[in-house]
């Protein structure tokens, strides 16, 4: 009895079916998550603009032309070689301050977006999985009244009664009053995870809540967290600049904030100085969308069927 070899099989029998055979299709690899984030053009844009307002922040001492707090200028002085966008009523160069005050917004930014989104993170994600139990019910009673108080007026009176101004002050309130949202959108995420598979092998295999809490669901909710932290983190730097401008800022430091703050005080339009209100106001804009931007991308993680528009 001879055998004869498949190959020899497929090539006496259809060609179709041999090309068929031999062809076998690559199993196509899903994209990284940075690789989904990209494909967003709007995404990309506030990537870019996000990436250039960090690199001005970090090389700020060799790009400003002068020390922004140096008022040894002629005051009231228009845009020269110098002075890029002119000198304050108090000789100071706004560029340079302009380019310092980078470094105040994305600090607050960070710290706040990044507290904020770990508190909420915390009390949603222990709220959710102990949904009907009284940790439950204590946790979601605190976060009902962080949600029912009005937040802009509960920042101005921390801040306006704190005996001490500073970054740190404002970082810390944005993020005791700014959870709640984050909270709440946690909770419902995760009550949708709790019964799954992966958390039932967790629990016969003898793990420990925390530990199935942040280590087996949050790295399912990742893209809810990143989207999270974007958002906390515009939302601290449009609040620092709000507080700065009402005058509730660190008046030893130099941020976008301050710099309005000051240039409404001192009559800077009636003098003609507009680049000092118009400017720091442009930025702070161009940072705030860009960051807003980026969240389209960061959707596109949660939201396969927003990748076909992207």
């Amino acid at each position: 009895m001879t055998t004869t070899p498949l190959n020899d099989v497929m090539a006496e029998g259809d060609p179709a079916q041999s090309a068929s055979f031999q062809q076998v299709p690559d199993v196509e690899r899903p994209d990284r998550w940075w690789q989904v984030v990209w494909s967003s053009r709007k995404a990309r844009v506030g990537i870019v603009i996000v990436s250039a307002y960090v690199l001005v922040a970090v090389l700020a001492p060799l790009i400003a032309p002068h020390d922004p707090l140096d008022s040894s200028f002629t005051p009231l002085a228009g845009a020269s070689g110098d002075n890029w966008l002119g000198t304050t009523t108090d000789g100071r160069d706004i560029a340079s301050q302009l380019i310092y005050g980078s470094r105040i917004s994305l600090l607050v930014g960070l710290f706040g977006g990044l507290l904020a989104t770990m508190i909420a993170l915390v009390i949603g994600m222990i709220s959710g999985y102990a949904e009907g139990t009284i940790v439950d019910d204590v946790l979601s009673f605190i976060t009902n009244v962080a949600l029912v108080i009005p937040t802009l007026p509960l920042i101005i009176t921390l801040v306006a009664y704190s005996e001490v101004r500073g970054v740190w002050l404002i970082v810390g309130v944005i993020a005791i009053t700014s959870w709640a949202g984050g909270a709440r959108a946690k909770r419902a995420q995760i009550i949708t995870l709790r019964n799954r598979d992966f958390v039932t092998a967790a629990k016969f295999s003898g793990e420990g809540t925390m530990r199935i809490v942040f280590r087996e669901i949050m790295p399912n909710m990742s893209s809810l967290v990143a989207a999270a932290f974007v958002g906390s983190a515009t939302g601290a730097i449009g609040a620092e600049a709000g507080l700065a401008v009402l005058g509730l800022g660190d008046s030893q430091s130099v941020s976008w904030g301050t710099m309005l703050y000051q240039a409404n005080a001192q009559g800077a339009i009636t003098q003609g100085l507009w680049l000092w209100v118009f400017v720091p106001g442009l930025v702070l804009a161009i940072l705030m969308t860009g960051m807003a931007f980026i969240n389209f991308g960061v959707d596109l993680l949660s939201n396969p069927h927003l990748r076909e528009d992207a």
